[in-house]
């Protein structure tokens, strides 16, 4: 039975990423499935009693698990915060890549594991993640 405690999002989405971002908006086409999310106006803790103020957003975009046979991208709007006489910008510590690379870390880590052995997800990965020209 499903619990109140999460959101269906949370089944297809990487670790706590209902948490901190929300959809923002989702499109398609023959070969990709898109999927923006912003970041919560949700400021990390920080001295009490100072004035926090969002300062925009820095976009990343990574592949995930396909998603009905179309490549997966997932574009994360970081956004930024400035503390209240404080010159540096403030953002959450969120692992959204594995490092070196574009891929969600769960599915980096399931491409590694793959190999390209017999399941052929890796290979189905490196045909729809070539130029568009050569894509299946």
């Amino acid at each position: 039975m499903p619990s109140n405690n999460g959101s269906v999002l949370d089944v297809f989405f990487p670790a706590t990423t209902s948490q901190y971002f929300k959809v923002i908006s989702w499109s398609q086409d023959e070969n990709n499935v898109c999927i923006t999310l912003e970041e919560k106006d949700q400021p990390p803790q920080t001295q009490v009693g100072k004035k926090v103020l969002s300062k925009g957003f820095h976009d990343i975009t990574i592949t995930d698990f396909p998603i009905r046979g179309k490549r997966a991208l997932l574009t994360f709007r970081r956004r930024y915060w400035q503390v209240e006489g404080q010159k540096e910008l403030l953002k959450r510590d969120i692992q959204l890549a594995f490092p070196g690379t574009q891929l969600e870390k769960e599915f980096a880590d399931f491409l590694k594991a793959d190999g390209g052995r017999s399941s052929g997800l890796a290979g189905f990965y490196r045909r729809v993640s070539a130029p568009p020209s050569q894509r299946i």
